[in-house]
């Protein structure tokens, strides 16, 4: 009898620690779920400020693995999302057997929503889509943010986008947006339940978080400051959730632009948008291609570098110190353009942690 009691009392302790082993895993397992959230909410929700990052697509012909080779370095600084760009079509001429040329549409950047799908997959993170109205219709808008409403995908950030190569000015698709604000009045109009085909009956109503661009330094084709200004507000009351800057390289036109912001009612919150230099040739393509000023100390030290190695440690020490002063002057977020350099941005980032 002592032995059978004995047996019984040694198998309820094993099973009840199997139990609890099992149990234990379960909700291990739960608490690493990952549940989507919207940007504002990061940045509401957050103790510290938050980071995030942006990429571009693989080129065509390249593979996922070598977006996954820039992100991880990015990844190891807990990044709240991920910003991946869009990019219209092309129209390219392509010379013929018989000497003669034709047009060719070409997008040298597809995928954002796909890649999107494949970063939240593979790292458990938010994802940030930009949405441009140059080269797509109103119906591959919508078509666009149905998919990505399918993938669990709530937060887009709305463009204008460039003028196409071939031309001098902006112009829109035959029936796409030709403002910023028409394409975020359409993402607005989903998460309401509109629809493009307005017979369509019971329809769901989206919940896209929705950020805009802003520009400290006023974007090239505003007349002026005050302009500019009053064109994003129009965005904001259109129902933008959040702001996220151009680059800029000198911090007080940063606050000086938040400032102004708040004074014609601009509430919402305004991200910085940082990046580093890492070469020489970047003293003139950046205020050419970019319209911004490099401030002179920073010019001045890129100048007296001997090699890109060089600058690149320059641009490091630039970004760091950026970094820090915007954090403590108690920014929402610090958004980083890593374009061909994520572990210089991946070390700043640490270094603020």
């Amino acid at each position: 009898m002592k032995e059978l009691w004995r047996l019984l009392y040694t198998q309820y302790f094993l099973t009840r620690s199997t139990l609890v082993l099992i149990f234990g895993q379960c909700f291990s397992n739960f608490a690493n779920i990952f549940l989507p959230m919207r940007v504002t909410d990061h940045i509401t929700n957050a103790a510290d400020t938050v980071i995030s990052f942006e990429i571009l697509p693989p080129l065509k012909g390249k593979g996922i693995q070598s977006l996954y080779t820039h992100l991880d370095p990015l990844m190891e600084c807990k990044p709240a999302f991920i910003n991946v760009t869009y990019h219209r079509s092309e129209h390219v001429f392509k010379k013929t057997a018989d000497g003669n040329f034709r047009k060719v549409v070409v997008r040298k950047r597809p995928g954002t929503e796909s890649i999107c799908a494949a970063i939240m997959n593979k790292y458990n993170v938010d994802t940030v889509p930009h949405l441009i109205c140059g080269g797509f219709s109103i119906n591959e808008t919508e078509d666009a943010l149905i998919n990505l409403n399918y993938l669990g995908i709530d937060n887009v950030l709305v463009l204008r986008g460039d003028a196409a190569k071939n031309e001098a000015n902006f112009e829109p698709e035959p029936g796409g947006h030709k403002y910023t604000v028409d394409l975020l009045k359409q993402v607005q109009d989903l998460n309401h339940g509109v629809y493009l085909e307005e017979d369509l009956k019971n329809t769901m109503k989206t919940k896209f978080c929705i950020g805009v661009a802003g520009y400290p330094e006023k974007h090239f084709e505003a007349p002026n400051m005050d302009t500019d200004l009053q064109y994003l507000k129009q965005k904001v009351d259109a129902g933008a959730d959040y702001i996220v800057t151009q680059m800029f390289f000198d911090n007080a036109k940063y606050f000086s632009f938040v400032e102004a912001c708040r004074a014609i009612g601009i509430t919402v919150p305004i991200i910085p948008g940082l990046k580093p230099v890492y070469s020489q040739k970047q003293i003139t393509m950046l205020p050419k291609v970019f319209h911004i000023d490099l401030p002179t100390d920073l010019s001045r030290e890129m100048i007296r570098c001997k090699t890109d190695e060089d600058v690149e440690l320059v641009g490091a020490e630039w970004l760091l110190q950026q970094s820090r002063e915007l954090k403590k002057g108690g920014v929402p977020a610090l958004h980083y353009y890593t374009l061909g350099k994520p572990n210089l941005v991946a070390n700043v980032v640490k270094e603020i942690m």
